[in-house]
């Protein structure tokens, strides 16, 4: 999806306030097999004996165990929301996700994607090798129930002009349970060398008319 100079710029501003998330404009491939590098900003995953460990977009507010960053808006991105601390009822720990959609906008959509670095659509060299994962999971639940999502995707910036995803995952469209629910995207036999993209996701108005609120929790690569 093509976007133009000033909706880079607006996306690329919201990244940064709302997370503390800034453009890279230089970054190496950060491994999380074999450790970190000098420019690592935040520890990295290593493999176990028993296999990969688990590598987290998100586990608590403020971990240094999170990685990527929430910057790529799209569509109505003045309609999306995201709490990172969200305090009420997370599924593990003190805090989730809490992402509310407000369905106002022209467009009648929003979505967002997890990059690393911040606002990288392929544009600079970033992402982290994966290699090792053959699943991608996160709890999900919705304020009433009945919330319905678009879809969730692991990677696909397939055509940037200096890096790419190596592989791309998908869940079809959900709807939320009320209480906290367990999804998986299956990776096995994926090349997860180099993921730039951790996780998107998309909700429409025609699922959504009055606008929907869900959290998630505990996402990660396993």
């Amino acid at each position: 999806m093509k976007k133009s100079l000033v909706y880079l710029i607006t996306t690329t501003m919201v990244g940064s306030f709302l997370f503390g998330c800034t453009p890279v404009q230089q970054s190496v491939k950060k491994d999380a097999v074999t450790g970190s590098t000098a420019k690592v900003r935040t520890s990295v995953s290593k493999r176990s004996s028993t296999g990969f460990k688990p590598f987290y977009i998100y586990t608590e507010e403020g971990s240094m165990s999170n990685h990527y960053c929430p910057s790529g808006w799209m569509g109505d991105i003045s309609d999306l929301k995201i709490d990172g601390a969200w305090a009420v009822k997370p599924h593990s720990g003190r805090t989730c996700f809490k992402i509310s959609y407000a369905a106002k906008g022209p467009n009648g959509w929003a979505g967002i994607y997890w990059q690393e670095p911040a606002n990288n659509w392929g544009t600079v060299k970033g992402g982290f090798n994966l290699s090792g994962a053959t699943s991608f999971t996160f709890w999900l639940r919705g304020e009433k129930g009945g919330e319905r999502i678009g879809g969730f995707t692991v990677g696909g910036i397939m055509d940037g002009s200096v890096s790419s995803d190596t592989a791309k995952g998908s869940l079809g469209a959900v709807v939320c349970t009320k209480e906290w629910k367990q999804y998986t995207i299956d990776l096995t036999g994926k090349d997860m060398s180099n993921i730039i993209s951790g996780l998107s996701f998309s909700v429409g108005k025609g699922d959504n008319a009055g606008g929907s609120i869900f959290y998630l929790d505990d996402v990660r690569f396993e």
